[in-house]
């Protein structure tokens, strides 16, 4: 992952971020855990860092991402774009009711990341894996998505992380950065932010699936016969 200032600046903030901010209450397996992930609802769920503007959400087309324009195909009305030198909001969500199972967990980041034409402006998303005292615990992340990444022309670009949520994790912060590094406005672009977690089968539940996949297998070759 390219370390850039603003996913330095979303680092250096989780401490302070992760005792400040409201969980949501609702939350469950393989259900979106990032609130008002694809900003049709303005920011609303979003909490700017200190000493950073929260990014913005605006209308597709216009002077952002017109409809036509490469991104997501149910994109919807709305993405977010950065204000100012460097934007940043934070979500967090306490996940120690689904964590506290025996059974592991795994996790699916993705999202829709991009910028405007040949500037390296850019979006980054980033989870942080708390344990029950805040500590980062592990990570993942998707972006920045930079021009080469895109052709060297407006709209967004599909990415996506996944794996194994660590042992002990008590708590999920999201934090979405957008950085400007050319022109006037900050055209860091996102949408579409999606984070899943799912059980994933034991080694036992697997052994029997196959066991009965042969059965069924050999039965079928029986009735053929």
């Amino acid at each position: 992952m390219k370390l850039t200032p603003h996913t330095l600046a979303a680092a250096l903030a989780l401490a302070t971020a992760a005792l400040a901010a409201p969980a949501h209450a609702a939350i469950a397996l393989g259900e979106n855990l990032i609130v008002n992930g694809d900003a049709e609802s303005g920011t609303a769920g979003w909490t700017g860092f200190d000493g950073y503007d929260l990014f913005q959400a605006v209308s597709y087309g216009d002077n952002w991402v017109k409809p036509s324009e490469p991104g997501p195909a149910d994109r919807g009305a709305r993405l977010f774009t950065g204000l100012g030198g460097q934007s940043a909001g934070y979500q967090l969500v306490d996940v120690g009711a689904l964590t506290q199972a025996s059974t592991p967990l795994a996790y699916s980041l993705s999202g829709w990341l991009g910028g405007w034409q040949a500037q390296e402006d850019n979006a980054l998303l980033y989870v942080s894996f708390l344990d029950a005292t805040g500590a980062e615990i592990g990570h993942s992340a998707i972006g920045p998505v930079m021009p080469q990444d895109r052709g060297n022309a407006t709209g967004l670009v599909y990415r996506q992380d996944s794996g194994l949520l660590p042992v002990g994790v008590a708590q999920l912060q999201f934090s979405l950065s957008m950085e400007r590094l050319g022109g006037g406005d900050n055209d860091g672009y996102a949408d579409n932010l999606r984070f899943v977690l799912t059980p994933v089968p034991e080694p036992a539940t697997w052994m029997l699936l196959g066991a009965g996949l042969a059965v069924a297998g050999w039965m079928a070759r029986r009735r053929a016969g």
